[in-house]
């Protein structure tokens, strides 16, 4: 198949450019609007239990999908005229909508009622709104509604308004990531194209990379837009097609255009060495391409539409970027002959001729990497050691859900969310719903006998009962907002004082648990804390089945593109061990709080969904480098001739010398991608910059460049062992990355029965 489109390219460039062309003009036209249509959710579990008792409050108790909060403020008191009219008017607004379920207020609920939904000042009062329209539309409302409500202040000098709540949490996180989006490429794109003019000295060269990863780009957002038509997809995978598209698109063609440059200086005819690129390096990209998309398809384990999004998000990406880069390439690099290095730059600030180019031996990454064998065990070690400690702080992860602080302080929906937790007795965020599924028959004395036993588990100061009568913590549980009694079905509210994400709050869910339910009857919990549980359940309890998956697919394939079952193993733990540094780093940063966060607002946790995202992802990029710098070095080891350990090292030495700069660059350039990341003003994407830059950095440098070629050293004649069946197996279906395999007849055998071409004897 590659040869046959190096022919299709060189017989048709103008043909494959055009078509390429139109390709990408469709996508831009399909794709760009995508944005329109995601959603800033998916961290909650569907399958779970608060899932299920969300549902039943929205469809039996009307409760609304989201909450809209407004906060009216004025120096004269919730109670003044002003304050008063203001407020009144935004509930009689609200109540008129299609879109409302419910509404509540501080001036429209009895006294007894309203203390809850006044400040500690008596100056701020609250509405809340229940917005009907599922996560997608509630979002969209509430943002048209917020927006609606700003002249209702007019006219009252002192009084302020400001809307919150999770569905203007939502719906500002979607117009920030939309800007972020905007602010991300116009960082990442002339970085990289500078880098890629330093790398290749020619603007036109530069230039090719980066039509590669327009491609990716629009590609994807055409897929995830065809996906919305089916199911949800979150709009922060946006974030990472862009990212990712770059980034790849710029390895893969660097890797080519690099490989054929290495051709011609070999003496290769251009049409020989168009051929020979897409048999080595097109073959290399190919099957890296096929690693990352399999481990990112792993995502698709998870039941939350935000690590489902990420795969397909990854998977469209990588191979877009990896089918342009094979396409287009070569089309291009023919179609542009030797005006491939036109407007050489580096000619502008060279006197004299170009050098010559120099032996391999003279070559940095060639004397860096015997520099590194023959010190390998200390220098191995001290840099397995220096990992290890960086990633510690991972030891002590908590994990939270995230809400209004992951967007930047000058959001209304995170000054509400200020508000509501300082200046509020009772946060609504840390009450726990108690759903009955199945009510009918449950007596008054029934629910109001469980709601005391509710009431007596620690940190709880009161039970809203669906009969109006009970009395907890020095508060009268009312029927309404807070309580009901509907179709057979019945849920009562659990007011807390125990802080989110807390110890105290884990043992307080336990307790609630363990009360039996009316009459025995089965109960279902809701309310963040509940949600973060169940989101983290899922998680846990689904990866070993990810982690399985993606350790099997690298496994597999690194062991048909090597034949070994050693340098499969060794780039398990190596590709682990190259993200420990960013593990410890979102811990250290973003929970700890260090470094002032970064700019973002530390809450003492992590979402759970970042530290798996950012495995999978880094991970499969890790495999990236792996795959071009292993196959370079097996090339190599079947071309050489000599002892086992000479031939070893040689091969090494030299996988790197050719791979080495290309690895960097391309590590450079995806390593701006991803730090435009930290650019975006919602904390978890920038956390995820921060953890992506890291991950490529420390694996393409002390992980790539020192840790492997330090044990391929250490193992010698073993990195290429196999048993025998296995040997067997790969020389039928094996991939080898020059086409063939070569006579290994007369070679010296190696130590413990490995032959030569290091297959088992």
């Amino acid at each position: 198949m590659l040869n046959r489109i190096a022919l299709l390219a060189m017989a048709a460039p103008r043909r494959v450019l055009a078509l390429s062309a139109l390709v990408m003009v469709a996508a831009a036209i399909f794709g760009i609007p995508v944005a329109k249509s995601l959603s800033a959710g998916g961290f909650q579990d569907p399958t779970s239990e608060s899932a299920h008792a969300t549902q039943l409050l929205t469809d039996k108790f009307h409760q609304g999908d989201m909450q809209l909060i407004i906060t009216v403020s004025s120096p004269d008191g919730v109670n003044g005229a002003a304050a008063t009219t203001v407020g009144k008017e935004i509930a009689a607004a609200l109540g008129e909508s299609p879109h409302v379920a419910q509404v509540t207020s501080a001036w429209t609920v009895p006294p007894a009622a309203a203390a809850d939904l006044v400040s500690k000042d008596k100056r701020s009062g609250l509405v809340v709104a229940g917005i009907t329209g599922g996560e997608n539309d509630a979002q969209k409302y509430a943002k048209e509604l917020s927006d609606s409500l700003t002249h209702v202040a007019d006219g009252h000098p002192g009084v302020t308004i400001k809307s919150g709540g999770v569905s203007m949490v939502y719906a500002q996180i979607n117009a920030q990531t939309e800007r972020d989006l905007l602010l991300m490429e116009s960082i990442a794109i002339p970085l990289s194209f500078l880098v890629l003019v330093w790398v290749f000295g020619g603007l036109v060269a530069a230039a090719l990379p980066m039509l590669v990863g327009g491609m990716a780009i629009l590609g994807t957002m055409s897929v995830l837009r065809l996906i919305t038509f089916s199911t949800d997809v979150s709009i922060f995978a946006l974030n990472l097609s862009t990212a990712m598209g770059l980034a790849l698109a710029i390895d893969y063609t660097l890797l080519i255009i690099s490989r054929y440059r290495d051709e011609l200086a070999e003496g290769q005819p251009r049409d020989r060495a168009l051929i020979r690129t897409m048999a080595t390096a097109g073959r290399t990209v190919l099957f890296s391409a096929t690693t990352l998309a399999l481990s990112m398809a792993a995502m698709l384990l998870f039941p939350m539409y935000f690590l489902k999004s990420f795969a397909y998000a990854g998977v469209a990406t990588v191979g877009f970027a990896a089918m342009a880069a094979v396409i287009v390439t070569p089309a291009a690099i023919w179609f542009l002959g030797d005006r491939l290095d036109a407007l050489n730059v580096r000619r502008l600030f060279r006197r004299g001729p170009a050098p010559a180019a120099k032996p391999v031996e003279q070559l940095f990454w060639y004397r860096w990497a015997g520099a590194v064998m023959r010190r390998a065990i200390p220098i191995g070690l001290a840099v397995t050691a220096l990992l290890v400690l960086l990633g510690a702080p991972f030891l002590g992860v908590k994990w939270g859900f995230p809400d209004d602080r992951v967007l930047p302080t000058s959001a209304s929906a995170h000054e509400v969310g200020d508000q509501l937790r300082n200046d509020f007795t009772d946060n609504s965020a840390t009450a726990v719903t108690a759903v009955i599924p199945d009510a009918d028959g449950l007596t008054p004395a029934e629910l109001d006998r469980y709601a005391a036993q509710l009431s007596k588990v620690a940190a709880v100061t009161s039970v809203s009962s669906p009969t109006g009568t009970f009395v907890g913590g020095g508060k009268v549980g009312r029927a309404g907002p807070t309580a009901g009694l509907a179709e057979g079905s019945a849920f009562l509210t659990v007011a807390s004082t125990a802080p989110l994400f807390s110890d105290v709050s884990e043992q307080q869910l336990d307790a609630l648990h363990a009360v039996s339910g009316p009459d025995g009857r089965a109960v279902e919990f809701g309310g963040i804390a509940q949600i973060n549980r169940d989101s983290v359940t899922a998680i846990t309890t689904r990866l070993p089945w990810v982690l399985g998956v993606i350790a099997v697919i690298t496994f597999g394939l690194l062991f048909l593109l090597t034949g070994s079952v050693v340098l499969p193993l060794k780039a398990l733990v190596l590709n682990v061990l190259s993200l420990t540094a960013a593990f410890g780093a979102l811990v250290w940063i973003f929970q700890d709080g260090h470094l002032s966060a970064l700019g973002t607002t530390a809450t003492g946790t992590l979402v759970a969904n970042m530290p798996v995202l950012l495995f999978c992802i880094a991970f499969g990029l890790s495999m990236d480098y792996e795959v071009f710098l292993a196959a370079r070095i097996r090339e190599y080891w079947l071309s050489l001739d000599g002892p086992t350990r000479q031939r070893n090292d040689r091969a090494v030495a030299l996988g790197l010398a050719r791979t080495g700069r290309v690895i960097t660059a391309a590590a450079l350039v995806m390593s701006i991608s991803f730090a435009a990341l930290i650019a975006a003003q919602v904390s978890f994407m920038r956390m995820f910059g921060v953890g992506l830059t890291l991950a490529v950095l420390v694996d393409a440098t002390l992980v790539r460049m020192v840790l492997v070629p330090a044990f391929m050293h250490v193992a010698g004649g073993w990195n290429w062992w196999a048993p025998k069946p296995l040997a067997w197996l790969h020389e039928r279906i094996g991939i080898s990355e020059n086409g063939r395999e070569h006579d290994t007849e007369g070679r010296e055998p190696v130590a413990a029965g490995v032959t030569d071409t290091g297959q088992r004897g």
